[in-house]
């Protein structure tokens, strides 16, 4: 009898949670969140696709093809149009707010499982009421399923080395593995950090119990048929383009057209805020850029700081950059980087990750991206640094978990989190969505932070001695 009330009583509460968490990213559906440019770009892919055959972007001419996108966000877009009509934005909402739940519970099962029930409770608590997860999945972009991508890979993962252990059949969990990795890919070129991390934990947990040789085959296994699906994509791009684009290119051009790689090596010499993403990065070939808006350290004073100001001008007459002027850009850069190169290679990076993972995840809400200007917008502040102490608190909660060695596959986590900020280290755009796709890895270390059961050490226990060699 009591653990049937026991089971009602965790049935219940699951229950409440998801409702909340329901409620929740109804609530961001319902009043909107702010839309990225990326939205529009996705959609006229796939009505282009579907409708039209051709992966690409209307022109005066017709259809153009592209490269500058994976297909995956445009081929989830075209098939929910497909079933409930073109353009049907809110329909993708709530299925990404659908999917969002089912990430949530995945992380609350791997935490209960792996660790202790009262684990999995605040991780589940942590996920549902995550306003930063939630609002991503009222808005179309890719975010949302990225980080679903995630989830179900830790869920399956965990999964299939219980199989391991208990000598189980692996074809289910790896299936999961190889779904969530592959999708990863598919979706934003910077997923295969996924694979990546997930496939050196896979060896490297599985080898303790089913031996080296068996676990480097289930690892080479679902890294092989995760980039599988690339393979006509990167087809298609040699077919049409004459190129081998296995990915999205890093500055989402395709390969006629120019890129301004010296404006873009002057912006890593100094840019580390989301601000200046705004102000001097989304400009860039649109909009004048302001003298104003730049900070002291982009310059040495003196003639860099002059041919900074030349360049800059010279660049507002006509809000473009040719290639002559992106060359001194890219002089001004390569000045800058002989004189600063610490600077350059290591303290910028490492302010840029640090501005991604602590700004206020303001992005997606109507909050001035000058926040801290309190007199100006007291109300937006406020929430802002509300924003900024929710977000700081699943952060704490996670260091303390992996510090306190309770987090299970801690290897694949925390590579993936390396891996991923030595990657946005080297972006001259910074923005704090790009740290989206590791908020499952906080939940569940948030979640083993407030553990601490016997149950858990005894479960982590076993882990540990199944890894072990011999």
């Amino acid at each position: 009898m009591e653990d049937l009330r026991t089971q009602r009583r965790d049935r219940l509460m699951v229950a409440a949670l998801l409702a909340a968490g329901l409620a929740l990213r109804v609530f961001f559906i319902a009043h909107g969140v702010s839309q990225d440019d990326d939205s529009d770009v996705y959609q006229e892919l796939a009505r282009n696709w579907f409708h039209h055959g051709v992966y690409g972007f209307s022109g005066d001419t017709g259809i153009d093809p592209t490269l500058i996108r994976l297909p995956g966000y445009p081929l989830f877009l075209g098939i929910v149009f497909s079933i409930f009509g073109d353009g049907h934005m809110r329909t993708v909402e709530l299925l990404q707010a659908l999917l969002d739940l089912c990430e949530c519970w995945l992380i609350f099962d791997t935490a209960r499982r792996e660790v202790s029930q009262h684990a999995g409770w605040v991780a589940l608590t942590l996920a549902m009421l995550c306003p930063f997860t939630a609002g991503y999945a009222a808005s179309g972009m890719t975010e949302s399923l990225s980080i679903g991508c995630v989830a179900l890979a830790i869920w399956s993962t965990a999964r299939l080395l219980r199989a391991v252990r208990a000598n189980q059949s692996t074809v289910l969990p790896m299936a999961g593995l190889v779904v969530a990795l592959a999708c990863a890919i598919l979706l934003r070129p910077d997923g295969v950090l996924l694979p990546a991390a997930f496939c050196t934990g896979l060896f490297w947990y599985a080898k303790g119990q089913a031996g080296a040789a068996r676990a480097l085959r289930l690892a080479v296994l679902a890294g092989v048929l995760a980039v599988l699906p690339l393979v006509p994509w990167t087809i298609r791009n040699y077919r049409v383009f004459h190129v081998v684009q296995p990915l999205a290119p890093r500055n989402a051009n395709n390969p006629v057209e120019f890129v301004p790689n010296g404006f873009h090596r002057w912006m890593r010499t100094w840019s580390i805020e989301f601000v200046n993403t705004g102000t001097v990065a989304w400009n860039m070939g649109t909009d004048p850029i302001g003298l104003d808006v730049i900070p002291a350290r982009a310059c040495d004073p003196g003639p860099e700081c002059t041919e900074m100001a030349a360049v800059i001008a010279a660049y507002n007459v006509h809000n473009a950059i040719t290639p002559e002027l992106d060359a001194r850009f890219g002089a001004l850069a390569d000045e800058h980087i002989r004189r600063h190169p610490l600077e350059y290679y290591v303290e910028m990076p490492v302010l840029r990750v640090l501005d991604m993972w602590l700004r206020p995840r303001t992005e997606l809400f109507d909050i001035d991206v000058f926040w801290w200007r309190i007199h100006e917008h007291p109300l937006g502040s406020g929430i802002a640094i509300g924003l900024a102490a929710v977000n700081l608190g699943y952060l704490v909660l996670s260091v303390i978990g992996f510090t306190t060695h309770r987090v299970p596959l801690a290897i694949p986590l925390l590579l993936y989190v390396l891996l991923r900020c030595i990657l946005l280290g080297t972006l001259e755009s910074p923005e704090q969505r790009y740290t989206m796709e590791a908020f499952p890895i906080l939940f569940l270390g948030g979640g083993c932070a407030l553990a601490g059961s016997g149950e858990g050490r005894r479960r982590r226990a076993i882990l540990r001695s199944n890894t072990e060699p011999g």
